[in-house]
Order: structure tokens, then C-alpha cells, then sequence
């Protein structure tokens, strides 16, 4: 066996971690509506840690469709969310960040729907931005929320030129 071949062999589980980073885990749920057949109507809170900047975490509620149609995943969930990212550990920037970069995006309908989180560099103010919406093929939803997590000066955020 050459010596390349073992780290040949180690490539796909690196991306499969990385992949890993990138998945939601949820964190709780409530009911919001009873449905006699199938799960009932929630709210769902799941955490994504920004697998380019470890020590940010982003907390996203949104809507999820229970009854029949949500149970086997036909059902399109509503394109409301709200998001809050915080500092959860030490802050830090391996690589320089591009200004604008979608961090995570996750399907809520069977086909045409996605939820996306983005991730924005405010270079002035030393700041993470991070945007939630959701967007069909066709017609995406205005509905949206913001935060953004400040970063100390010690920690300048490197960007791509």
C-alpha cells in the first residue's frame, strides 16, 4: 500500500464530518394544534453550529405541519422562522470568510420549499450577521429574521477579498 492510500481512505469520513457540522439538532418543540390522525401541529426549535466558525451557534424556530400529510412528509411547513445566534465558546476564524455565504439549508416541503440560514460579514462593526428565510422554485416568501453576534476586536474576522 502507497503511503498516499491511507489518507486517500481517511477523505470521505473528513467530509462526512464536516457534513455533520453543518445538521440541525433539535433542541425542543410545542404543540400549536391537535390533530386527530398523525403528529399535531408544532413549533420546533433546532440549534446549527456554523461549521466555519466554531463557537457561534444559531437557534431557529419555525413551523412544522403535523396531521397525515406531515407525518409522511408531503406537507409543506409555513415560511415563517425566527433565528438568534450566539456566542457559545471561544470565537475562532481559521480561514478568511467570504462576505456573503449560505451556512445551512434544510428542505421543509417535499420538493420546492427550503429553509436557509446565511451568514453575512460586517467588516466595520467586527460582526456576524445571520439571516433566516425560506424560498420555493418558484415563489419565495419575503418573511424573514435577523441577528447578528459581535465579535471582539481582539478577534478581527478575516475575509475574502
Amino acid at each position: 500500500m502507497k503511503p498516499a492510500a491511507p489518507l486517500a481512505l481517511l477523505a470521505p469520513w473528513a467530509l462526512l464530518a464536516a457534513t455533520a457540522l453543518a445538521r440541525a439538532e433539535p433542541i425542543g418543540s410545542v404543540d400549536t394544534a391537535f390533530k386527530l390522525i398523525g403528529p399535531d401541529h408544532k413549533i420546533v426549535v433546532d440549534v446549527y453550529d456554523d461549521p466555519k466558525v466554531p463557537g457561534v451557534a444559531c437557534y431557529v424556530s419555525r413551523a412544522k405541519t403535523g396531521g397525515i400529510s406531515g407525518a409522511v412528509g408531503l406537507a409543506e411547513d409555513k415560511a415563517e422562522a425566527s433565528i438568534a445566534c450566539r456566542q457559545v465558546g471561544p470565537i475562532a476564524i481559521a480561514q478568511p470568510l467570504p462576505r456573503q455565504e449560505e451556512v445551512f439549508n434544510e428542505r421543509i416541503s417535499l420538493v420546492f420549499k427550503k429553509l436557509r440560514i446565511v451568514r453575512m460579514v460586517d467588516v466595520q462593526r467586527n460582526t456576524l450577521v445571520y439571516l433566516t428565510y425560506s424560498d420555493r422554485l418558484i415563489d419565495g416568501s419575503p418573511k424573514n429574521s435577523v441577528t447578528a453576534v459581535p465579535v471582539g476586536r481582539e478577534t478581527p474576522i478575516p475575509v475574502k477579498k
